[in-house]
C-alpha cells in the first residue's frame, strides 16, 4: 500500500534534526504497525499537490499550525482536494487540522473552541465499533495539541468518539474518509517541547496539566492498527 502524506504543516526548523518533520513521524507511526507500506510526501502548503487521486491507495491529511478558515490559497485548494477524494471515494484519513479540514470541506463546521487550548494526553471513549477497530477499545488516550475544534459534523458522517473537552473527536465519512482530532504520530518529547514553546499562548494552568498528563498512558501504538485496518479494509 502506498500512502500519500498530505503535509499542511511543517515542525519549527530547528526541532527537525530531532524529531523530523511531521511526513517522517507519521512515516515512524505507520510502518511500525505495517512494515511494508510506501510513502510519498505532498507539501500542500508549497504547492505541491497530487496530479491524480490515483498516485497513492491511500491518503493522509497532517496537522498545521493554520486554522481550516484561514484565507490562503493552499487552504482553499486542500478543501478542494478533501472534496475530490470524498466524491471519488478514495481512502483518506484526517489528523488534527485534517480532521478538521475533512470535515468543514463536506459541510461541517470548525470554530475556536471556547473551552481554550487542548494539550496534553487526552481520553475519548469510543461510542461505536466498526470492525476495522482491531483490538476494539472503549477508550482511546493519545495527545493533543488544538484551538479549533469540529463543532459540526458533516452531513451523514458516524460520530465515532468523543470527550467532554473535545465532543467529536473522531469521525467516519461514508466508508473511505477517517479523521482524529488528536496526534498518534507525536512523541511525549515532541509535545512537551510544543507546549513549553507555547506556555504563553496556552497559559499556566491548561500548561502545567498537560505537562502533568505525559505520565499517562498512550494508545499510539493502537491508533496506527486502527488507521492501517481502516485504509485496508477499503
Amino acid at each position: 500500500m502506498r500512502i500519500g502524506i498530505l503535509q499542511c504543516g511543517s515542525t519549527a526548523a530547528d526541532l527537525r534534526s530531532t524529531f523530523g518533520d511531521y511526513p517522517r513521524m507519521f512515516q515512524r507511526l505507520l510502518s511500525r504497525a505495517s512494515p511494508d507500506l510506501e510513502f510519498q510526501s505532498y507539501e500542500l502548503t508549497a504547492g505541491c499537490f497530487p496530479d491524480s487521486l490515483a498516485e497513492c491507495d491511500g491518503w493522509l491529511f497532517t496537522g498545521s499550525k493554520w486554522s481550516v478558515y484561514d484565507d490562503t490559497r493552499w487552504i482553499g485548494r486542500a478543501n478542494a482536494l478533501a472534496a475530490r477524494l470524498h466524491a471519488a471515494g478514495r481512502p483518506t484519513i484526517g489528523i488534527c487540522f485534517g480532521h478538521q479540514l475533512i470535515a468543514g470541506a463536506l459541510g461541517g463546521r470548525v470554530e475556536k473552541a471556547p473551552q481554550g487550548w487542548g494539550v496534553g494526553v487526552h481520553t475519548i471513549r469510543i461510542r461505536t465499533h466498526p470492525n476495522w477497530m482491531k483490538p476494539a477499545l472503549d477508550r482511546l488516550s493519545l495527545l493533543v495539541s488544538h484551538q479549533d475544534q469540529v463543532i459540526m459534523p458533516p452531513p451523514g458522517a458516524q460520530w465515532l468518539a468523543g470527550s467532554a473537552f473535545c465532543r467529536y473527536a473522531m469521525l467516519q465519512v461514508a466508508d473511505h474518509m477517517l479523521t482524529l482530532q488528536g496526534h498518534p504520530e507525536f512523541s511525549k518529547d515532541y509535545a512537551r517541547t510544543l507546549m513549553n514553546r507555547r506556555r504563553a499562548a496556552i497559559g499556566p494552568q491548561a500548561h502545567e496539566a498537560g505537562l502533568a498528563s505525559l505520565a499517562l498512558d498512550v494508545d499510539d501504538a493502537i491508533a496506527a492498527q486502527w488507521i492501517i485496518g481502516f485504509l485496508q479494509g477499503v
